[in-house]
């Protein structure tokens, strides 16, 4: 039997849920992160349809994945137009992806209704934009779009338009479950038919969220035998969402012991890289959500708790550790050290951890205080590791802010007002005293804060703001809500991200700034002064 392997369209289907956006540089990180993970396949967008995604593919054209394989989404050829005359089919052999997947019409309604074909045009089309670019690429995914309603309608037309794609050589046969109206049994009915069909063709399912099944039905395919399961981090996607893979990829390795390319260590990753990927895409995490939330394996009072202090297995499915989540006993403060502990894994620190250590202590108040008040580490590790350095007396400062000020002035006419931020701060024994002009407040407080620190210390000069995100935490507070700042820096080489959380928009900010200078700095291996 194949393993299983999982192919993610986060940055595609993702990027089309209602209220979310991510930038070329936002799916360079996500991608890039998912391919850490150790992802089959990462389908990254459509080439050609905007130049956003087309930013992103010139963006990671340099990527350098052991094992990930980049794809680039698009459709088969327009109607009327031979497929090497087709300008999408280019665009997307200009990618310079690993692979391409097309869709194309399964459902006779579609090819009538949005087509405006004959139902043998439309094989044609299947048929020959596959076949020219299995010319010119070596793996091409073929997504049977609306297969689930196709096959119900006409099962004989649906049957043929699979065989059109496998003809021309299509690497997998996609099953589309489109507007998310099916059940796992017809799922599990019809995958079984078309594995029947084609013994020998990788058969592949994509769900859609409507009816609360997409997970349920990517289960059901892969029982009968799909082994190319599509799906999205957390969930995400156009309407109810598409399948969850923080859900799928556990359930599958897991409960039903399917081998994967992924290795079960690699599963420690999986609620760090649902928490990134909503921090990237600017949404609160479902606290409640199975697998990677926050309260998955929480327990609060009474009977559960004084069972899983005699034995997790009474109360807890799986041993959260194996997905990289951690046990909470909500009554006991045991709960707060473990999620610190786990959270120090990969830190270099100059000594070793122990659970009973006062630091570690002070550490699990401080968090839960910061916690409290907004804060999130997911996609802000340097500030963490800023902060767990400063509980084991680690850190120092370098640089005391005595105040800064910004002026943010517009006026009749003007297309984008400048602001200006003059920074007082000392370095030891002496002050700098600075003023900048920037496109706006957090521009301006930003190389305010470098003019006055890069005579001291230089290295500041390789080091820029690549990304700035802030979220209302509170909208009932409304203009008096608690904001989050994140902000990620590079210096070239790394990357790193950190956060600030104010009522203060500009406070948060400057939180989320001076945490990123004074990491860099710590990277450096630069001492402070005494």
């Amino acid at each position: 039997m194949k393993s299983l392997e999982f192919f993610d369209t986060t940055l595609r289907d993702g990027s089309q849920t209602v209220g979310i956006t991510f930038s070329a540089q936002d799916k360079v990180r996500i991608a890039e992160r998912l391919a850490s993970f150790g992802m089959d396949w990462i389908e990254g967008g459509w080439p050609g349809a905007n130049p956003k995604d087309d930013q992103f593919f010139s963006k990671i054209s340099k990527r350098q994945w052991q094992h990930t394989r980049l794809v680039a989404f698009g459709s088969t050829a327009k109607t009327g137009r031979k497929a090497n005359a087709d300008k999408g089919l280019h665009a997307l052999l200009d990618a310079k992806a690993d692979a391409v997947c097309i869709f194309g019409k399964i459902w006779p309604l579609h090819v009538k209704k949005a087509l405006a074909i004959s139902r043998q045009e439309n094989l044609d089309l299947i048929y020959q934009s596959i076949l020219f670019l299995k010319q010119h690429i070596a793996t091409v995914f073929f997504d049977a779009e609306h297969f689930f309603d196709g096959h119900r309608d006409d099962e004989d037309y649906s049957i043929k338009a699979l065989q059109a794609a496998h003809d021309a050589g299509a690497d997998a046969l996609v099953l589309c479950d489109t507007n998310g109206g099916s059940t796992p049994f017809e799922v599990a009915s019809m995958v079984s038919h078309v594995i029947r069909r084609f013994p020998r063709q990788m058969i592949g399912i994509h769900a859609h969220n409507d009816c609360d099944l997409a997970v349920a039905n990517s289960i059901a395919a892969a029982r009968v035998g799909a082994r190319h399961i599509q799906g999205t981090m957390n969930g995400i996607g156009e309407r109810c969402g598409n399948a969850n893979l923080t859900s799928v990829i556990p359930n599958l390795m897991l409960k039903m012991n399917m081998a994967s390319h992924l290795q079960k260590s690699q599963l420690k990753e999986l609620r760090s890289l649902s928490n990134f990927v909503n921090e990237m895409a600017n949404r609160m995490p479902w606290r409640h959500q199975p697998y990677v939330g926050q309260n998955a394996f929480a327990h609060k009072g009474g009977i559960h708790v004084s069972a899983v202090k005699k034995s997790p297995v009474l109360y807890e499915h799986i041993d959260p550790k194996v997905v990289g989540n951690t046990q909470q006993v909500i009554v006991s403060d045991q709960a707060g050290r473990s999620n610190i502990i786990a959270k120090t894994a990969g830190l270099s620190l100059k000594r070793k951890i122990d659970p009973h250590d006062p630091a570690i202590q002070r550490m699990v108040a401080k968090v839960k205080e910061l916690e409290n008040q907004g804060y999130a580490f997911e996609g802000a590790e340097a500030s963490f590791q800023l902060r767990f350095k400063r509980a084991l007396g680690e850190f120092r400062h370098y640089f005391t802010l005595k105040a800064f000020r910004v002026l943010d002035a517009k006026h009749d006419h003007d297309i984008q007002a400048e602001a200006e931020a003059t920074v007082q701060l000392s370095v030891g024994e002496r002050t700098y005293h600075t003023v900048a002009l920037g496109n706006g407040p957090v521009n301006a407080i930003d190389k305010a804060l470098r003019l006055a620190l890069s005579s001291h210390y230089p290295s500041l000069n390789n080091m820029r703001m690549t990304d700035f995100k802030m979220r209302v935490l509170s909208t009932r507070e409304g203009t008096k809500a608690m904001v989050r700042v994140l902000i990620e820096s590079t210096d070239g080489n790394k990357k790193w991200g950190t956060v600030g959380v104010s009522t203060n928009m500009i406070e948060a900010s400057y939180q989320a700034l001076v945490d990123a200078i004074e990491y860099k700095l710590v990277q450096d291996g630069i001492e402070p002064p005494e």
